[in-house]
């Protein structure tokens, strides 16, 4: 089954926050993180789609530029 989970991202709440139906609200630092932390509240048998809105897509693609001064 696939669960379908609306994530947005709020400063003053600590970073991404999830909701979904039968889902309590989670909060996490990373999108990962947040990932796992949804899994842990599931049986393993249901499949997550983490779904961002506008707030939250901005962020992950901030978080991904890497400074100029920075190299790989």
């Amino acid at each position: 089954m696939r669960l379908v989970v609306g994530v947005t991202f709020d400063e003053r709440r600590g970073g991404y926050v999830a909701t979904g139906p039968g889902l309590a609200t989670v909060t996490a630092l990373s999108l990962s993180s947040l990932r796992k932390r949804i899994e842990a509240q599931l049986p393993p048998t249901e499949t997550i789609k983490l779904e961002l809105d506008r707030v939250a897509r901005l962020e992950r693609d901030r978080r991904r530029v890497r400074p100029d001064n920075e190299k790989a």
